[in-house]
């Protein structure tokens, strides 16, 4: 029982410390003078996207590169079929109202990027570099739109950024950071040493763990999200949400790591799990291109698409 405890524990202190992270960061960026809407294309994605990264250098540190690659395509995956499918089906998300067209074809083309250099059967550095160059590209061309958005004289909207406090003092900001900081390579040890205890424990590969326990368990800040968006009807921060988490999980957390080492790609991920990650992608065209609402029963096929993915991997 103790290593599934201590992955449970390290999964806590985690998901804490990457909240207290992006509070800090967040808040700090505000008080400095850096836009909202610039805080929440980079620093709140970044920041939600901290535990994965540090999961993934923990885990390419200690030589298991399958919990590393895992947990990116096994979050990307549960992204689109759990986070969307779980809250639509408690209510209906009337993505008929959004306009995610240009960042849904961004992550599209991350994820035939990310399949396309996996295909060469390790991520090395150059690869990493690859990776990056098409973040700060995707970046750029959000750079310009939140330039236009406030040349054209629109005002900053902090109700956007939940953890937004502009006047938050800065002794409170610095222990959400210290917190954050400190919290997150914790995290991150106890979850992938354990993770991997558990995998030999009872005959699984680190792959396997990666995509299933490790992947669930880094979804759920957005998991919580998208519920929250749901209730409050925002379609439009649901999908947001999960488009951009899964755009920056596949560039930056992937070419960050490569810079600790190489992560060799499992034959596994090339045969069948790179191509349901494509898969769930693209089954969410109709609700981004053709103006159809995520509906309850929509959101019980997601659901059980992804429920019938975890019984093929265990």
């Amino acid at each position: 029982m103790m290593p599934w405890l201590f992955s449970a524990l390290g999964l806590v202190i985690l998901l804490l410390a990457g909240d207290a992270l992006v509070r800090g960061a967040v808040n700090l960026s505000l008080r400095i003078g850096i836009p909202a809407l610039i805080v929440s294309l980079t620093i709140v994605a970044l920041g939600t996207s901290a535990p994965e990264l540090l999961i993934a250098v923990q885990a390419v540190h200690e030589n298991a590169d399958g919990i590393a690659l895992g947990n990116v395509v096994g979050s990307n995956t549960a992204n689109i079929l759990l986070v969307l499918g779980l809250p639509a089906m408690m209510r209906a998300l009337h993505t008929s109202e959004c306009n995610t067209r240009k960042n849904y074809i961004f992550m599209i083309a991350a994820t035939v990027l990310f399949i396309a250099l996996a295909f060469f059967g390790t991520f090395t550095w150059v690869s990493g570099v690859i990776l990056l160059l098409a973040l700060f590209a995707v970046l750029f061309v959000a750079f310009r739109e939140a330039r236009a958005h406030r040349a054209a004289g629109v005002e900053d909207d902090l109700e956007d950024i939940e953890e937004a406090d502009p006047n938050m003092p800065y002794w409170r900001i610095g222990v959400y950071l210290v917190l954050g900081l400190a919290g997150l390579p914790l995290g991150a040890e106890l979850l992938v040493e354990n993770a991997t205890i558990i995998a030999r424990m009872y005959g699984l590969s680190e792959t396997v763990i990666g995509l299933t326990l490790v992947a669930i368990g880094t979804s759920l800040p957005e998991l919580a999200t998208t519920v929250m968006a749901a209730l409050r009807r925002q379609a439009d921060v649901a999908l947001g949400n999960v488009i951009g988490s899964n755009m920056f999980n596949l560039l930056a957390i992937i070419g960050l790591t490569t810079f600790i080492g190489p992560i060799s790609v499992d034959p596994a991920f090339l045969q069948f799990d790179l191509w349901v990650m494509l898969a769930s992608s693209l089954i969410i065209i109709p609700f981004v291109f053709l103006r159809q609402d995520i509906t309850r029963l929509w959101g019980f096929v997601l659901t059980a698409l992804y429920v019938v993915y975890m019984w093929l991997l265990l």
